[in-house]
């Protein structure tokens, strides 16, 4: 999977974009409870997710909690996701 922050502006943005790619269909509850479910029990492993024009830590806003679910979710799975900044 692969998101581009330049034209991802917000939570609502990043969760259509990962319903769209993960596979996860209309079930997908846009919110970080069910990125969490969906991450960690939904989607095929191993998985890889590349992360373009990320904002940095103090310029992420409300994008900031996804992106740490998304580190958590890594080290939780154990190298089965990896996450990729370009």
């Amino acid at each position: 999977m692969r998101f581009d922050f330049s034209i991802i502006a917000c939570r609502t943005d990043f969760y259509r974009c990962f319903a769209a790619q993960s596979g996860v269909g209309d079930h997908f509850g846009a919110n970080l409870d069910a990125l969490w479910d969906a991450l960690t029990g939904d989607i095929a492993l191993p998985a890889r997710i590349v992360l373009c024009h990320a904002p940095s830590p103090d310029q992420s806003g409300e994008l900031a909690a996804i992106f740490d679910l998304l580190e958590e979710a890594q080290q939780t799975l154990q190298g089965a996701l990896a996450l990729h900044y370009c």
